[in-house]
């Protein structure tokens, strides 16, 4: 049997036109643009036979789902494991500070190969997200009342997501959607939507 994700990114927020890192800050929230990015989530995805939304139960991600949802009339739960990357010290810090304070550590988190076992002090390693987040898509996988689930969810989330399954790691453009699925108990990256 076949399982459908469509997993998107949230709306342009705050953080992001401010060029702050956000991690678990929940102090952002969807700029205008961001809404009508949410909005149109909805509108990409209504064909789709969307059934559920699991969302991140971050402000900005929680705002998406609702925002979407105006298309597609489902229920919609939080889940932890769908939560940002936790960025530890760097949270709410503009990228110059970040890059200043901590140079180290930032060239290798942005290296053309990033380390993956390495993070902000008090913070979360790439390898950490992506075991969080796989634990998240395997429960929903084994859920037999769906078929099909949107995840509203972060950027460094669906790039680790890409990366546990053989891609290069990307900056996700807000809005964007990926389709993955699981069938016969392995992952596969289907488009972008």
């Amino acid at each position: 049997m076949t399982k459908d994700f469509y997993i998107f990114r949230h709306g342009q927020s705050t953080y992001n036109v401010a060029g702050r890192t956000q991690g678990r800050t929940n102090d952002s929230v969807l700029t205008q643009l961001g809404q009508e990015q949410a909005v149109d989530i909805g509108k990409r995805l209504k064909n789709h036979g969307i059934e559920l939304i699991v969302t991140s139960p971050l402000k900005r991600a929680r705002q998406t789902a609702e925002l979407a949802n105006q298309s597609l009339h489902v229920n919609i739960v939080e889940d932890n494991r769908f939560i940002e990357v936790d960025v530890g010290c760097a949270e709410g810090l503009h990228y110059t500070e970040i890059k200043n304070k901590y140079k180290d550590i930032f060239d290798k988190l942005h290296a053309a190969i990033p380390d993956e076992n390495i993070c902000y002090p008090g913070g979360e390693t790439k390898k950490q997200v992506r075991e969080r987040v796989f634990s998240g898509l395997n429960y929903w996988a084994d859920q037999a009342n769906y078929q099909t689930i949107a995840i509203s969810s972060h950027g460094i989330m669906l790039a680790q997501t890409l990366v546990a399954l053989g891609e290069k790691y990307l900056d996700i453009p807000n809005g964007a959607i990926l389709h993955i699925t699981k069938e016969n108990g392995i992952w596969h990256i289907q488009d972008w939507i």
